[in-house]
């Protein structure tokens, strides 16, 4: 495993202990690793989300086009179920 080393002002290093003892990291390094790994998890969803704010409008959504939605969901659900 490699290391990595940051300075931060004393206000940062105030918040990271804070956050350390509030979320139950064990330590800072801890809790900078688990940052890390929610910034990697969402850099997926960051991308779909801007392939599909380019592309072009596909319909419209309304009431009917969520219907549908659900309508899907639920068949999927009772599908793998079987």
């Amino acid at each position: 495993m490699s290391t990595m080393n940051f300075s931060r002002p004393e206000s940062l290093k105030n918040f990271v202990d804070e956050q350390v003892c509030q979320l139950g990291c064990g330590t800072s390094c801890e809790y900078v690793r688990e940052l890390i790994r929610r910034a990697q998890e969402r850099m997926p969803l960051r991308g779909l989300l801007l392939e599909g704010a380019g592309s072009a409008q596909s319909g419209q959504a309304d009431a009917a086009y969520f219907e549908g939605l659900r309508a899907k969901v639920r068949a999927a659900k009772g599908g793998a179920g079987q």
